[in-house]
């Protein structure tokens, strides 16, 4: 039997590889982008079981999984990571992930559907997390959401049909080699960032023009100058971003009606305001300015008032509070109080019936045990 190859690309096109996958018989060697190795997945068919080993120490194992007629179950042999449980239902047609053994809480279900599986994320109500869709005999698609869902992840099959992977047992091995850890999610991110910051991929906000790094600013063919936030000329050293000072530059746009604009440019600030407050001092001061300040707020305190006294001040306390003390009264005996116990219960003793047995107390234990009366 030839090996297998199974790429992985992310999203719909197929422009960029992110992990390349090699199955043979004796198991699965997972690759990323940059074909280094990641994974490890041996087959033993003999015991029915699939372990994942370290790649730097192939003898080391991570995890086991084990199958059986029921579904799988994954063993970790690391700290803190609780075994989960894969098992059939409805006949085959569902696998509910339990989390922490057959008897843990439904982590998630994954229901076999015309074209492909659907994964429900939260328990057995919960919503569509991701679709597992078969496309003929060359890839899967893995949608997020829904079945019209955007594309997560594109696997293209080569010398191996995906059809094999639409039994339940095959799709839970499936399911185990392709899996991603939340630090293989972190790696892609990061690198991708890397990429971005190098400028492998262009920035589109930013200036693509002629630069002038020099100091010839009168020549009619060099470039807009770049400038800082508040107008200055950049420094010599190039951060990669342009900024245009046509638009970044601070204009001195006059004030005033349009027809005023530009007339009061060349006039300097003491004669525009030698101009503004002549003859009228005292108007632009304010009537009260000649004012001192001791005679502003002398009618104020002068007309200060202090509060005078209520008249339930002149009342003691005592004869405030006496006529409370005399209306204190003592709660009153209840009537039924004078009525005896025996009084009260008694009606209700002469009252019950005497119990009777029960119609089922006909049937004999034989007849109740057949479900059905004896001939």
């Amino acid at each position: 039997m030839t090996e297998s190859v199974i790429t992985e690309y992310d999203g719909g096109n197929r422009d960029r590889v992110s992990r390349i996958y090699r199955y043979g018989p004796g198991g699965v060697r997972v690759y990323d982008g940059h074909e280094r190795l990641r994974r490890m997945y041996t087959f033993s068919p003999g015991e029915n079981t699939m372990t994942e080993n370290d790649p730097k120490a192939p003898s080391k194992i991570l995890r086991r999984f084990v199958f059986d007629n029921y579904g799988m179950l994954e063993e970790t042999f690391s700290f803190g990571n609780p075994p989960r449980t894969y098992r059939y239902e409805n006949g085959g047609q569902q696998i509910v992930m339990r989390e922490g053994g057959d008897y843990g809480a439904v982590g998630k279900t994954y229901s076999f559907e015309g074209s492909g599986v659907a994964e429900t994320a939260f328990g057995r109500d919960g919503s569509i997390e991701r679709v597992f869709v078969f496309e003929g005999g060359e890839a899967i698609t893995i949608r997020r959401g829904s079945w019209y869902g955007d594309i997560e992840r594109k696997l293209v099959f080569d010398r191996i049909d995906p059809s094999v992977f639409r039994t339940p047992d095959s799709f839970l091995q499936f399911l185990a080699f392709t899996d991603k850890s939340q630090q293989e999610i972190d790696e892609a991110i990061d690198e991708e960032v890397a990429k971005i910051r190098a400028g492998s991929e262009g920035n589109r906000y930013a200036y693509t023009g002629p630069r002038q790094t020099g100091g010839a600013s009168g020549s009619g063919n060099a470039g807009p100058t770049r400038v800082t936030g508040r107008g200055r000329p950049a420094r010599d050293d190039d951060s990669g971003i342009d900024f245009i000072a046509d638009a970044d530059t601070v204009r001195n746009t006059p004030r005033g009606p349009p027809g005023s604009r530009g007339q009061s440019v060349g006039v300097p600030f003491e004669e525009r305001w030698q101009s503004a407050t002549n003859g009228r001092s005292g108007q632009a001061s304010g009537g009260s300015a000649g004012i001192p300040l001791d005679e502003r707020f002398r009618s104020s305190r002068e007309e200060e008032r202090t509060l005078s006294r209520g008249v339930s001040a002149n009342i003691p306390l005592d004869e405030r509070f006496r006529s409370s003390r005399e209306e204190d009264r003592t709660l009153n005996r209840g009537r039924s109080a004078d009525i005896p116990l025996d009084e009260r219960f008694r009606s209700s003793e002469e009252d019950k019936d005497e119990l009777t047995p029960g119609r089922s107390t006909r049937i004999s234990y034989e007849e109740r045990k057949a479900g059905r009366r004896m001939q």
